[in-house]
């Protein structure tokens, strides 16, 4: 499941604190909280025939993150919008993007983890690219990652926040099993997450995910407990652990970047018969509706 290079970003136009720029001259300042520790929020947004799905939300999980990060400053809903609108229609851009949009503390005077250093900010960066889902519908596989998610008392998972190192170790343990992507456990040894997606279970008819104790707010998987409850679909949110994965009916994961994909195999054990299964494609077909109903216009 390696991405790669799309012809069409080859000139993109990068938007930093309201300038464009092309993407070989984009730069930030490497006094910038993001690059000094990692000090930034952030989400991905996709964009469907000029419309996002959940902007609202994504934006409201944004401000609360830099809330509970204590950000002097959060730009408004509003001026998001419009800093979104002005890149998408620098590049052109009306359908199958993803947007990743980063918001930082700002700038610092000198290096130093104090946000006192911080003289101006924050810094908004909107990145969008050409991209399709990047996750194979036909089915995915998982290993088990030696990394576990932490705990609130350790590092809260609501707060949607750039430090993604515990991700990228767990990636390079899927890298290096040939697997597509890592399953994470919390630190009691129940399932929390992907490293980049959330997780459900289907058993006997029923869909599970986890509680939200080590995996964050995710927007799609909000969607998805709803579009459960709106179909009379029976579904929990509970803990449970690696041996209900192994012997589950089905297993999917969520996300903005990969929409609803199946998952087929878990440390080299087949997840049910070893193909998507029906739960599974019911719900896909359940969400691509509600995109299709429910997508906010940010394109004229």
């Amino acid at each position: 499941m390696l991405q790669k290079f799309n012809e069409k970003n080859r000139d993109l136009v990068i938007n930093i604190n309201g300038k464009l720029l092309h993407r070989d001259e984009a730069g930030i300042s490497p006094f910038d909280s993001a690059v000094q520790g990692g000090d930034a929020v952030w989400e991905g947004l996709r964009v469907y025939d000029g419309k996002i799905f959940r902007l609202a939300k994504h934006l409201e999980r944004l401000r609360s993150s830099a809330l509970a990060l204590a950000f002097a400053e959060i730009p408004s809903a509003e001026s998001i919008t419009a800093e979104i609108k002005r890149t998408l229609e620098a590049n052109n851009m009306t359908d199958n993007a993803h947007i990743r949009l980063t918001l930082t503390r700002g700038v610092k005077l000198t290096s130093g983890m104090d946000p006192r250093l911080n003289t101006a900010g924050p810094t908004l960066i909107v990145l969008a690219e050409h991209k399709s889902p990047v996750y194979d519908k036909s089915g995915l596989s998982l290993i088990t990652s030696s990394v576990r998610r932490p705990a609130p008392d350790v590092l809260d998972p609501k707060i949607h926040h750039c430090n993604l190192i515990q991700s990228i170790l767990a990636k390079i343990e899927a890298n290096h099993a040939g697997a597509d992507d890592a399953l994470m456990l919390d630190s009691r040894g129940f399932v929390a997450e992907t490293n980049a997606t959330h997780l459900f279970i289907v058993e006997r008819g029923t869909v599970v995910t986890s509680r939200l104790v080590a995996c964050p707010e995710g927007i799609t998987r909000e969607v998805v407990l709803g579009l459960c409850r709106d179909n009379d679909i029976p579904h929990e949110v509970r803990d449970f652990s690696l041996t209900e994965v192994y012997r589950a009916d089905e297993l999917f994961c969520t996300g903005t970047m990969g929409e609803l994909a199946p998952v087929t195999q878990v440390d080299g054990r087949p997840i049910g018969d070893g193909d998507a299964g029906p739960m599974t494609q019911r719900l896909a077909k359940l969400f691509d509706a509600c995109v299709d109903a429910e997508a906010e216009p940010v394109l004229d």
